[in-house]
């Protein structure tokens, strides 16, 4: 049964960021932030307001900044590296596996604009397998918030984690439905128990979960909505007691369906409870220009996609 889920508002995931990372900085001198020429894109004017000697503007140059950030972990600095999820990663896999990765060098990763909903700057920007080419750097820890409040708790509680960290957000105005003290490291977080199918679910997607959740339901089928907001470590506890009940489950994510979320949690049925599985992401394929919602209509990422996956893979039981 879904638990009463209440949406105090709605924002952008990245402002979370920024209003995380300041509210950290406050209580944590350590922490430093680093940009490449888009600090107003990561929400950041309020720490270097606050932190101007703390806040360093690295240009148009993402390798360099994955390098200062590593050598500023040297002086027992905690550096949040700041741009789009695409130059955060790809642009930088090199610079990330070499001097964060190998060294496991205390570097939080914090990239923004993640997925379709980055919408209208299209393809080039939409990076859609970061998760899996991240969570297969040995030691990097990978997390994906799913609002404002979920992503504010997540920048915070990274600065006392130690070890590389890949935080992964976007840009769309999302609805506000959990509240800061809801996110664990590592622990899922659970919106409803049932017994029929599992939804597990990451970013955006997660309030596409729980809309779908509220439609199946009502169709009298017993959803159990689970948030896996950290993608590595995953919760395999919370997964293999899930799936125990439900005997099948959907994955939904933004991402590809190739080394994303799906991906990881295949991996946990197969070794502990193998199951049937429906994957909701992109079909391995580019996006492409127009709005989040059109985007996450076209390529199936939308609330009727999760529903029926839903009622496809309980017919594969």
């Amino acid at each position: 049964m879904l638990k009463d889920i209440q949406v105090t508002g709605k924002k952008d995931t990245r402002s979370g960021f920024g209003d995380g990372i300041a509210e950290v900085a406050r209580k944590n001198s350590n922490v430093v932030a680093l940009t490449a020429d888009l600090a107003g894109s990561l929400k950041l004017a309020t720490f270097i307001k606050e932190f101007p000697e703390r806040f360093f503007q690295c240009g148009i140059a993402e390798a360099n900044m994955i390098g200062i950030g590593a050598g500023l972990t040297i002086g027992g600095k905690i550096p949040y590296t700041t741009t789009f999820a695409n130059f955060s990663t790809g642009r930088v896999y090199d610079q990330i596996r070499q001097s964060v990765a190998y060294s496991n060098k205390n570097v939080k990763i914090c990239a923004s604009h993640a997925g379709l909903t980055l919408g209208e700057d299209g393809a080039t920007h939409q990076i859609l397998e970061d998760i899996g080419m991240m969570k297969m750097l040995p030691g990097m820890t990978v997390i994906v918030p799913c609002d404002y409040a979920q992503t504010k708790a997540a920048t915070i509680a990274i600065a006392d984690y130690v070890g590389p960290v890949y935080l992964r957000f976007g840009r769309p105005v999302w609805p506000i439905f959990t509240n800061e003290s809801d996110f664990v490291l590592g622990k899922a977080q659970i919106f409803s128990e049932g017994t029929d199918v599992s939804i597990f679910a990451c970013g955006h997607l997660v309030w596409k979960a729980i809309e779908a959740g509220k439609i199946l339901q009502e169709k009298g089928i017993s959803v159990e909505v689970i948030n896996i907001h950290t993608i590595k470590p995953i919760d395999e506890e919370a997964i293999v007691n899930s799936i125990k009940k439900t005997k099948c489950a959907v994955t939904a994510e933004e991402h590809n369906i190739f080394g994303g979320l799906g991906d990881s949690v295949a991996h946990v049925a197969s070794k502990n409870f193998p199951i049937p599985i429906e994957y909701v992401g992109t079909k391995d394929t580019f996006g492409e220009s127009g709005t989040p919602e059109q985007l996450l209509a076209k390529y199936g990422l939308d609330t009727p996609d999760i529903v029926a996956a839903a009622e496809r893979v309980m017919k594969r039981k």
